[in-house]
Parts: structure tokens; sequence; C-alpha cells
């Protein structure tokens, strides 16, 4: 086994990972580039004395003795620390990597663009009704070497995995994997589609054939994936009747094996709105009922659940206007799911964290639905441009999330409905899309 770690962030995920380490006994030292991080408080966060910490910068010399680097998810493998690890010959694992090596548990993972946070809230939900030793763990805010120590013989992991994450997997093996969809998002670190789409599919690199693969029919770039792919591939549809797998048609999804369908469940009687949440849903039902959940029991599950915080969450209704948070709707794939789920016109804030996005097919599927767009963030200028190009001139830009929301209850009439789909990152403005969210609802709370 590994004796020493260098574990790079000093973060949510680094302090996990380090956290796992001590109960493990094992060495460890810390790097962070900012040179003024508070080491007296990671440490206390840990709960260990006498931790080396590297800040800064990172000499090869200050790798001398360590056996592998564990990367927190932020980290791009581009900045100067991860090129002189890489250099050093050092192996790059994830804190995922690390968690999974002692997981005892049967794994199931969730990646794609958009609607992973929902799609893994509802099959932890649906495990957890079948089995209570499931842990939920991953993108969607607790990292899995916070919990993994606590996995049990017999149990389940639910984890959401993004590409940060992915990128640095080696023996990764999901039970059942899952890639909801594929759009362009952060471009800014991947560089090409290309290299973001593979990144995406090697969720189910380690795989084999007694495992499973629930992949969108919908999505090109998987119908193709599932020629290659090294398990079971089971599909999901929400436009096309499939012989086997999960499709929507008519308010029912319904589960087709070998010819014989059984109805899972109708939409009218879950508590999700939108094409793209019945994609999550049939995700999710495909992801336990290969896994071994019984259908009475992920029925039951999914007609309990409901929306996660963030995601086209509705807050409340002010003078027959109905208003809506979508912060977690951080592209623009995401941000045209949330304005296609709307009920009637909109009045929308957009804006914020630049990823260098192409903002056209969003713009331009704004026409006829999209009464305003209040602009805010780095990236309003650049938005603005995408809607003069595509000859949308609804849109006024606000310095802050107050002026926005204000803007927008003016502007919006009765029976409108404002969204806040920002189709961009929340940094910058905020610290992350949870602040944006929680702080555009109590704005609207105050109206």
């Amino acid at each position: 086994m590994e004796n020493k770690y260098l574990i790079v962030g000093a973060g949510r995920s680094g302090i996990a990972a380090a956290k796992m380490l001590t109960r493990l006994e094992k060495e460890f030292v810390i790097f962070d580039g900012s040179e003024n991080l508070d080491t007296a408080e990671v440490s206390e966060k840990i709960g260990k004395d006498k931790i080396n910490f590297i800040l800064g910068s990172c000499k090869n010399t200050d790798l001398e003795g360590i056996d592998v680097c564990v990367v927190s998810p932020g980290v791009s493998l581009e900045t100067d620390v991860m090129k002189t690890v890489t250099a050093a010959g050092i192996p790059v694992w994830s804190e995922i990597e690390l968690a999974y090596r002692y997981d005892k548990g049967t794994v199931l993972a969730i990646t794609g663009t958009n609607g992973k946070t929902t799609t893994t809230s509802l099959t932890y939900e649906i495990v957890k009704s079948f089995n209570e030793k499931t842990l939920l763990v991953g993108n969607i805010e607790i990292p899995y070497t916070g919990l993994v120590l606590e996995s049990e013989q017999g149990g389940y992991t639910v984890a959401e995995i993004s590409s940060f994450q992915l990128e640095t997997m080696l023996t990764f093996k999901p039970h059942v994997s899952a890639i909801l969809n594929i759009t362009p998002d952060h471009l800014d670190r991947h560089k090409t589609m290309e290299n973001y789409e593979n990144i995406k599919k090697s969720i189910a690199k380690n795989q084999n054939s007694d495992d499973f693969c629930v992949l969108n029919y919908e999505d090109k770039v998987l119908r193709e994936f599932a020629k290659q792919a090294p398990c079971k591939v089971i599909f999901f549809s929400s436009l096309h009747m499939l012989k086997n797998g999960l499709y929507y048609k008519d308010g029912e999804i319904i589960l087709a094996e070998d010819g014989k369908e059984t109805l899972v469940v109708k939409t009218a009687e879950t508590n999700l709105v939108g094409l793209h949440n019945f994609e999550n849903i049939m995700a999710a039902v495909a992801i336990t009922y290969y896994a071994g959940v019984p259908l009475d029991i992920i029925r039951e599950a999914v007609k309990k659940f409901v929306a996660v915080e963030h995601r086209i969450e509705f807050i409340r209704e002010v003078g027959a206007v109905k208003y809506y948070n979508d912060s977690k709707g951080t592209n623009t794939d995401a941000a045209i799911k949330a304005i296609d789920a709307m009920p009637s016109k909109t009045v929308l804030i957009a804006g914020g964290y630049d990823k260098k996005s192409d903002y056209a097919d969003w713009i331009s599927h704004l026409h006829g639905k999209c009464r305003l767009m209040i602009l805010i963030g780095q990236t309003r200028e650049n938005i603005a441009k995408a809607c003069d190009e595509a000859g949308f001139k609804d849109y006024v830009f606000a310095e802050s999330m107050e002026e926005a929301v204000d803007k927008a209850s003016k502007a919006a009439e009765r029976g409108d409905c404002v969204l806040l789909s920002p189709a961009c990152a929340s940094w910058g403005m905020f610290k992350n899309y949870q602040q944006r969210g929680t702080i555009f609802k109590e704005l609207v709370k105050k109206l």
C-alpha cells in the first residue's frame, strides 16, 4: 500500500481526504496554492496536529518520498503544481479514486452535463428505501472520502461524479453507471468537446459484462458509445418507444423487457415537472432496477420525491406571477430545459462567470417564450452580443441580483413566470450556485 500522500487543495475535498487518511494512520502532506492559507484552521478541521503544508508553489524537492498525489476536483491538471507532480512520475488520483479503494458496498455512479443532482438524489432515495446501508456522495457536495469508511458489505454507495473527478480515475468501477447526456460545458478546462465527451464516457471504462451502463437514447454521442461500451447498456428515451429499456409516452414511464411492458409511474403522480425531469426519473429507475431494487419500492420512492433545491424550484407566487429558482442551471443546455419547463411567458435573469460557452442556440430558444432577459455578471456583454446577432432585443443589464429581481418584478405581467436560470457559473459575483440561488430566494420572499 501507498505510504505517503500529497493532497492538493485544502478545500472541502482535500480536508475530507486528509481526515480519512488520518483515520487510516497514513502519512500525508497538504499543498494549497494560497500562501495565506490559515493552516491552524485547516489542521483543526482535520483534527490532527503537526500537519506538513506546502503553500504557494511546489518544488521537486517537496515531492521526495511521495507515493501518490490526491487532487481536489477544483484543481486543473494544467496548474504548475500538477505539472510538477506529473513530471516527477507520481500517480495522480482523484479524491473519488482514493475513497473507492476502501468502499465495501455496491457503487452506483451518475455523470452527465445536466440532471446529475436530481437523478443522484432520486436514486439515493430509492435505494435507501430498499437498503438502509446506503451512502450519498460525490459532486453533490458530500466528499466520498468523508463517508466511505462507514460503508458496509451488502450496502450501496450512490455517487454523483463530475468530469473534473473523472479526469483522474484509475480503478473506479461502479456496478451500475449512468451518463445522462453530454452537451458543451467546462470547455475552459477541457479545451475540446471531444476531450470532454471522452472524459464523461470513462465512467464505464473499468466495467465488464456483469455491470450496467444507463444511457440516454436521445443523445447521439451516447447512442454511438453504446456500441463499444464494455458492459450491458440500458437505454432510456423521452421520444422513442423502446423494446428494451425505459421510455416516456403520454404521461407514463414504461419499463420494457423483451416485449413485456410494465407501467412504472404516471408522471402526474410525481412532484417533478418538465420532460428533462421525466428523463431523470427514467434514469434513476433504470439504475436502481438493474441494481436489484424491486419495482414496487422504486415506484413509491419516485412518487414521494420532491425537486432538488436550486433546480427549477418553485419559490412563491406574488401578484399572479410565479417565481422559480434554477441557479443550478450553469450551462446553456440546462437553461434551455428550464425555459421549456415554464408554463407561461417568462422574465429571465441570466449571466455570470464565463466558461467560454456558445450562447447562440440558447438565445434562439427564447423567441416567443421570454418577455425580457435581465443580464448580470461577467458574461452579460457577451450574451447581449449574442442576443443582437440573433435579433433578440428584449434584454437589459442589472448590476446586482437585487436590481435584477426588482426589474423582473416590474416587467412581469399577471400570469407570467420569473426565472433565475443563469446559463453560467456563479463565480465572480457569488461563492457558488447555492449562494446565488439562496440570495435570489430571499429577495423574492421580500417582494
